[in-house]
């Protein structure tokens, strides 16, 4: 039975890296599926149906690619970003039974999404949902694409998490998640990432937080290395990082077709392992299963390299064990934290190319005397080697770290947060919305100062001996 994966985008960001990812997967398929049959791979995310049935029939297996549908479901509360897509090129791929929009937008209101278009959007998403579960085989592990800061994407993001464990406990449920920086133009994005923080603790197995600030680091880098001629800089006209228009210029007119591939890549990388061969395929379950010892604690720090498969510079591939040390250094993350001066619960290396586990195992051994593990787990690695490297590349290499260097970019939350909340601003925004309570704000600042605090005491352990009495504490 294949591994499907259903992917959730919401909000406008999750759907413009959702669009990023949808491009990336089938330019991938495309180039290592040159006979245009349909495959196991494919059928991990897209659905091969025959048009003339009204393109609800059952997939065509095994047989020639009719018509791909990709499965997932597109939810905003404001059409402009999914009309892009429906007429752009990816507009076979989707139809109107996988759209749920809305005309009128959530105002950057985390209240309006999760309650008001939650309690009115949820008989149309379980219906969609159910519909779209019918048709895998095995449902591995549902993926939902958001951002915290707006509206819709924190808001009715959070709620169809919630619907999802309600519907199908069983299923896996990951979260990439893309957080507003210090100086974001929302004004009350520090509430809706607050109060999205809860529910994401609460229904979510694993989320990667992901921060603008990086990702826009990581472009401006790219452009440097392509402007200083560094890279032999030639740029090849279909570009990644481009965008499908071919020339350097347009990434400035568009910056966040860049920010946003980065994203969708690490998604590519994340679900490789299900998609094709691999002599140490790693499920996505397994990583829930390995990199998270406690409930609560499901966030994962991402690095990604080389970072110039974004740039599709025509570069020499790196060493394959300066790839690694590139995994486990600031420039690679996405999101700005310091693992290596903080404490590691376990670490993921998703491997893609032509690599052996002996070379995966003479990295781990090289770099771990730098990395500091918790005293229970010091064999804490998880290692997944697939044999299909990205387009255009040897080999690729994507580290998740359980880590808390996490609790800085958490505590500079709840600081953002506390500045509005102590002045009560803006708060009549959210709590003239029908079901919603000042004690929604005040629990979920005091799960953050929780998940907080469950940080700080692991971090006291470091160094320690290899007891560890807090772990049954916090597991509780």
């Amino acid at each position: 039975l294949t591994r499907v994966s259903l992917p959730f985008a919401v909000g406008q960001c999750g759907n413009q890296v959702g669009c990023r990812f949808w491009d990336l997967a089938l330019r991938e398929h495309a180039a290592i599926n040159k006979k245009g049959i349909y495959d196991e791979a494919l059928s991990s995310f897209f659905r091969n149906i025959d048009t003339r049935s009204g393109g609800d029939g059952p997939d065509i297996y095994k047989g020639k690619i009719c018509s791909l549908k990709a499965r997932a479901l597109l939810i905003d509360m404001e059409e402009g970003v999914v009309n892009e897509i429906l007429q752009g090129p990816l507009r076979d791929v989707f139809d109107s039974k996988q759209l749920i929009t809305d005309v009128s937008g959530s105002g950057n209101n985390w209240a309006v999404g999760h309650k008001l278009y939650g309690c009115q959007y949820r008989e149309n998403i379980v219906e969609k949902l159910r519909k779209s579960a019918e048709h895998c085989d095995c449902l591995q592990c549902f993926f939902i694409i958001h951002s915290m800061g707006g509206g819709t994407g924190s808001g009715l993001g959070t709620f169809v998490l919630n619907l999802l464990e309600d519907e199908f406990p069983e299923v896996y449920r990951f979260v990439t998640s893309v957080y507003p920086s210090g100086e974001d133009d929302v004004i009350t994005s520090p509430y809706n990432s607050v109060l999205a923080m809860k529910e994401l603790t609460e229904h979510a197995d694993c989320v990667l937080p992901i921060e603008n600030e990086s990702l826009f680091d990581i472009v401006n880098k790219i452009h440097q290395m392509i402007n200083s001629g560094k890279l032999g800089s030639t740029v090849k006209q279909n570009s990644l990082v481009t965008s499908s228009a071919g020339s350097a210029k347009t990434v400035q007119e568009k910056p966040f077709d860049a920010m946003n591939n980065i994203v969708a890549n690490l998604l590519l990388n994340l679900t490789s392992s299900a998609r094709f061969e691999g002599s140490l395929n790693m499920d996505l379950n397994e990583i829930s299963m390995n990199l998270v010892p406690f409930p609560r604690l499901h966030y994962l720090v991402s690095s990604l390299t080389p970072l110039y498969t974004l740039a599709d510079v025509n570069v020499p591939s790196r060493r394959l064990d300066q790839m690694f040390s590139d995994a486990f250094s600031r420039d690679h993350q996405l999101i700005q934290a310091d693992p290596k001066h903080s404490l590691y619960l376990a670490c993921a290396l998703l491997v893609r190319g032509n690599v052996q586990v002996s070379d995966l195992r003479r990295n781990i051994e090289r770099l771990k005397p730098s990395l500091h593990f918790v005293s229970w787990n010091q064999e804490g690695w998880k290692t997944g080697l697939c044999s299909v490297p990205p387009v255009g590349h040897s080999h690729s290499l994507l580290a998740l770290a359980n880590n808390t260097c996490l609790k800085p970019t958490f505590i500079e939350l709840k600081d953002r947060f506390m500045k509005l909340y102590k002045k009560k601003a803006h708060l009549h925004h959210y709590l003239h919305i029908d079901g919603m309570e000042q004690s929604c704000f005040s629990e979920a600042v005091s799960s953050l100062s929780d998940l907080i605090e469950e940080y700080s005491e692991l971090d006291a352990t470091k160094g320690g001996p290899r007891t560890d009495p807090s772990r049954l504490k916090i597991a509780v």
